[in-house]
């Protein structure tokens, strides 16, 4: 498999993931700018969490127009594997190219602390290596990863099985624990806590390492 991971001005955990694919999953990964317009190479593209442009206006907001956000919505629609994580998650939904958006945490303050989820589906591309139900750990940092969305759409998300991922103690308001979701398609995951950060035991868990090892377990048809 073959991994890209977009970094936008004000990025800050590209090498993080970088290191997470390259060094820990074994995999190709190359680091592509921004402004980059064909990203047709790549089977997996990875945006990162950090501060995309300052994350002036609303977080993601810019980063959502950047010409390398043109090529993902490109790949998307070819079934290429897309993963959001924290700011990357709300750049996808600045994009559209998954529903809601993220708002301020419910107490107006940044988080940064291990988190205990749930993974509410083991039957994706990005979760399979887990079981069902089970209690995972990985780290959040963020100030603006209050999930919402409008009760039809999360009708459609519970329904459709699109909720990866859930808060166990929700740390921020998302709306029905939400932590990572997909699109209907299942190719897109957007989540706000960090696996790239949760690869390692020295690092407080690998948790996190089994998303990507979900990847590698993933069958290659899924892969155009």
């Amino acid at each position: 498999m073959n991994f890209g991971i977009i970094s936008f001005p004000g990025s800050n955990c590209d090498w993080d993931l970088y290191y997470a694919i390259k060094d820990e999953l074994n995999e190709s990964c190359k680091m592509i700018s921004s402004d980059e317009t064909n990203l047709d190479e790549f089977d997996v593209i990875l945006i990162p969490g950090g501060f995309s442009y300052g994350d002036y206006l609303r977080s993601g907001a810019i980063g959502s127009l950047a010409s390398a956000m043109q090529a993902v919505k490109k790949i998307a629609k070819e079934g290429k594997i897309i993963i959001g994580i924290c700011n990357g998650f709300q750049i996808l939904t600045e994009s559209n190219l998954l529903p809601g958006s993220l708002m301020v945490n419910e107490q107006p303050e940044f988080i940064s602390k291990w988190q205990n989820l749930k993974v509410e589906n083991n039957q994706t591309i990005f979760s399979n290596k887990f079981k069902k139900n089970q209690i995972v750990k990985m780290p959040i940092a963020h100030g603006e990863g209050n999930y919402y969305c409008d009760e039809e759409t999360l009708k459609e998300l519970e329904s459709n099985h699109q909720i990866v991922f859930r808060y166990e103690d929700n740390p921020n308001g998302s709306v029905n624990d939400i932590a990572g979701i997909t699109n209907k398609e299942g190719n897109i995951l957007g989540m706000m806590p960090h696996p790239e950060r949760a690869v390692e035991t020295i690092l407080g868990g690998i948790d996190g390492l089994t998303l990507f090892q979900s990847l590698k377990n993933t069958n290659s048809e899924v892969i155009k």
